[in-house]
Order: C-alpha cells, then sequence, then structure tokens
C-alpha cells in the first residue's frame, strides 16, 4: 500500500486543483495497470493525512470541493499573505503598462485593438495582466470571430489608488511638448 500511497501523495501534489478520489483510482489504474478500491485510496488518504498533521510540517492534505489538495497550515497563513502581497507589487513591465494602459481607456478592447495601437503583438502582456488580475475577461466582441473583449479590474483600481475610471489622467494631461511631433496648429 505504501506504493500507491507515494503515487496519490504525488498525484495530489502536483495537481493544481483539488483532486477526486475518482480522478486518483482512474490515474492509479491506468499508470499502475491494477485494481484499486476506492476503500484503498480513502485508507492511503488517511494515512497521508496523519502523515502531514505532524506539527513540524508546514503543509497538510486537506479536503477541497470533494477532492483533497496539500494547503498550507492556517498558522503560516500571515507569512504567505505578506510574500502574495509582496509579488503582487512587482513593477509592471513597460510592455505591460502600454497594454494596461490602452485597455484602461478603451475599454472594453479586443486584442486586435490594443496590438494596432502600440503596434506590436500583446499576447504575453495580456497574459501576465490577466495573471496579475489588472484586467478581466469583460464579454465577447460581435465582431467577426467574436474576439474576447477586456477590461480592468477591481483590482487595477487599487493598484493604482483610484476610486474610478474618472479619476484616470485626460490624455492631453499626459502629452508633452516633447512627445509630439510636428507643428500643433488649432
Amino acid at each position: 500500500m505504501l506504493n500507491k500511497e507515494l503515487h496519490i501523495e504525488a498525484l495530489i501534489f502536483s495537481s493544481e486543483q483539488s483532486l477526486r478520489v475518482e480522478e486518483i483510482a482512474y490515474c492509479l489504474q491506468a499508470s499502475l495497470e491494477t485494481d484499486v478500491s476506492i476503500e484503498d485510496i480513502n485508507q492511503c488518504i488517511l494515512n497521508i493525512q496523519h502523515k502531514y498533521s505532524a506539527k513540524h510540517l508546514a503543509i497538510e492534505l486537506v479536503k477541497v470541493n470533494n477532492g483533497y489538495q496539500f494547503l498550507t497550515k492556517k498558522e503560516f497563513h500571515p507569512v504567505i499573505n505578506l510574500l502574495q502581497a509582496q509579488r503582487s507589487k512587482k513593477k509592471l513591465s513597460q510592455a505591460a503598462l502600454e497594454t494596461l494602459a490602452v485597455i484602461a481607456y478603451r475599454q472594453p478592447a479586443t486584442k486586435t485593438d490594443v496590438e494596432q495601437i502600440r503596434g506590436v503583438n500583446c499576447d504575453y502582456s495580456i497574459q501576465k495582466l490577466l495573471e496579475k488580475e489588472l484586467i478581466a475577461i469583460v464579454g465577447k466582441s460581435e465582431a467577426v470571430g467574436k474576439p474576447i473583449l477586456y477590461g480592468t479590474s477591481g483590482l487595477f483600481m487599487e493598484y493604482f489608488g483610484i476610486n474610478s475610471m474618472n479619476d484616470l489622467p485626460h490624455i492631453k494631461e499626459l502629452t508633452t511638448e516633447e512627445s509630439s511631433i510636428g507643428d500643433v496648429t488649432e
């Protein structure tokens, strides 16, 4: 049973989401080419939970959403929260800032809208902004192909310390004489 236990531990550890017992059974049966009962799996899970209940370990095996997942024990949440806050405040690249600015001012905007304004591919920047939860998918365009529409998130306003989109500087406030090309006549 120890071999199954190690396989179950590895499966749960490597999964980004909680794993249901049925998923574990399927993976074990396919990889070990042997029948594994749900009772065996449940017993292995109890053994793993007992193993990780030791006080000198920082993680535990928890039942979440009808599956199992390794999580940090509650007493370590304050230090983990500090790490997450520090990581989320890391500076954005120039490309990400430009992409974010286009989305903020043009929202809802498609990736094509952003790329036409910036003149470069924006896949990576959009992906990073989605991961940082500074932008969100707000729908689909009615244009051909129904491209995804992006808009800013609540975290965007927190990150930049604004209360509404009206607090964004007006484009005229951002332009300077040095950034203009040619003669400006009105």
